[in-house]
């Protein structure tokens, strides 16, 4: 059950915990402009304040066009009861990875649920909870606030930048300054993974432009290198891959013309090449 509230009453402590999107906010604000909110905003009504989990793009719109009353619907009057009703709601309401983590996190440390207890109460699985708890102590503070902003893609964070957290001779520092260095700049995911190969395993001149902001040039460098160690161009490998072939069959073919099974007068004349039969039979 939902009603009209002051927007100023409520509380916007866990807006960070929320992945913003600002191309789907600005379609939100026309949204709303035209039609007004068709959804209330949900949050717990606590002794301390009323506040927001679910509705910030909707918050922040409102705010913009200038409304002041806003629908919103209470789950509950404890934190973790709203928290817990916001990660098991639908899938219309479902929250990344990222945000999982941040609510899962909350649960362990601010409200000291044990990982069973939180495991429990989500109807998850031990494995799942402990993998978001693993996922931001992984990040630095710096980097969670960069990601949840929508500044950097959580998708090259997770499948590009995670891996070389693996490898000793890259500390969390470089990875941190590398996803400073990009933040809001709009890169692609392709972009962003090319630059990623050359900042982590390119020569220190790449590394170097990419730090000061240099990404067009350190791209178009990365374009002229080649993928594999030989230093070849495409069709330079799949030439190199049809002269392994023919190099094969041509040592069967020298292997098998000495073999001395091969006696029959047909053979020879049909090994021949064509002009050379023809104008053996001229």
């Amino acid at each position: 059950m939902s009603e009209n509230v002051e927007r100023s009453t409520l509380d916007l402590r866990y807006e960070g915990h929320r992945l913003r999107d600002d191309a789907g906010e600005a379609r939100l604000l026309a949204s709303i402009a035209e039609r007004g909110i068709e959804e209330p905003l949900q949050g717990v009504d606590t002794d301390e304040g009323r506040f927001l989990l679910d509705g910030f793009k909707r918050y922040r719109c409102c705010s913009k066009l200038g409304i002041d009353c806003v629908p919103y619907a209470s789950l509950g009057q404890q934190e973790v009861a709203g928290i817990v009703c916001l990660m098991r709601s639908g899938k219309d309401k479902t929250l990344t990875i990222l945000e999982q983590a941040r609510f899962v996190v909350d649960l362990l440390t601010i409200h000291g649920m044990t990982l069973v207890e939180v495991a429990q109460t989500l109807r998850r699985s031990k494995a799942w909870v402990s993998m978001r708890r693993g996922l931001l102590e992984e990040m630095s503070p710096a980097i969670q606030e960069l990601l949840l902003a929508g500044a950097f893609p959580v998708y090259c964070w997770m499948y590009t930048l995670r891996p070389f957290r693996r490898m000793n001779s890259i500390s969390a520092d470089q990875i941190e300054r590398f996803v400073q260095s990009l933040a809001g700049k709009r890169l692609s995911v392709r972009e962003i993974e090319l630059l990623a190969q050359a900042c982590f395993r390119g020569p220190a001149s790449l590394r170097e432009a990419i730090e000061n902001g240099k990404f067009g040039w350190s791209l178009e460098q990365m374009k002229n290198v080649p993928e594999d160690r030989a230093g070849c161009s495409d069709f330079e490998r799949v030439l190199l891959k049809d002269l392994q072939i023919l190099r094969k069959y041509m040592r069967r073919v020298m292997t098998k013309c000495a073999d001395g099974r091969l006696s029959s007068r047909s053979f020879f004349a049909l090994s021949l090449p064509t002009t050379s039969r023809e104008a053996a039979t001229a």
